[in-house]
């Protein structure tokens, strides 16, 4: 029994959610999807794609995959469940990042009378990958704080004012310069 098992394995987050429903108008975009939320832990370089017919593809599927990003494995994975005639593949990105795109793009589309579903694996990744990951992502958001900061202070420095001008003038005074522009500074 317990083989029968270890074959026929099923994590919960490779099942797919159902599509959202009761989202408001102004939410919802143009066609309905479901809300599932990914942190960096729980994304990954490996995907499964479930749901290719069991009719010899796997060049096919390899092209589409190789579309979004240099791939480090491609194989067939054959102790998860999968729908009868349907094969389950194993794909493992260089980055993240084509991971991520090649997640959003191929999830749900028509592939050979079937259509595919795509979901992260975390539980294939080594302990250096999940290391290697987590870096990158404080190295990522560290580097758009600073952008922001730059962008913050260039459009400071554009409108060419200071802060101790800021603190003399009153509300009338910034009305009049506003409405006078550069005869205001003259007078």
């Amino acid at each position: 029994m317990e083989i029968v098992n270890e074959i026929n394995k099923e994590e919960d987050h490779h099942v797919q959610l159902a599509l959202c429903e009761t989202r408001p108008a102004y939410r919802q975009g143009r066609k309905l999807t479901a809300v599932k939320v990914y942190t960096i832990n729980s994304e990954s370089q490996h995907l499964f794609i479930y749901g290719v017919p069991k009719i010899n593809l796997r060049n096919e599927l390899k092209s589409v995959c190789a579309k979004y990003g240099r791939i480090r494995a491609f194989h067939v994975v054959t102790d998860y469940k999968t729908e009868l005639f349907t094969e389950c593949y194993h794909v493992q990105y260089e980055r993240i990042q084509s991971a991520r795109i090649a997640k959003k793009l191929i999830d749900n589309k028509a592939f050979y009378g079937g259509v595919l579903h795509v979901c992260y694996t975390p539980e294939y990744e080594q302990l250096d990958e999940t290391r290697q990951k987590l870096q990158q992502r404080s190295k990522d958001v560290l580097s758009r704080l600073e952008q922001k900061n730059q962008f913050l202070f260039e459009a400071s420095s554009e409108a060419d004012v200071k802060l101790d001008e800021y603190i003399s003038i009153t509300k009338s005074q910034i009305k009049k310069k506003r409405k006078f522009g550069d005869a205001f500074k003259e007078s």
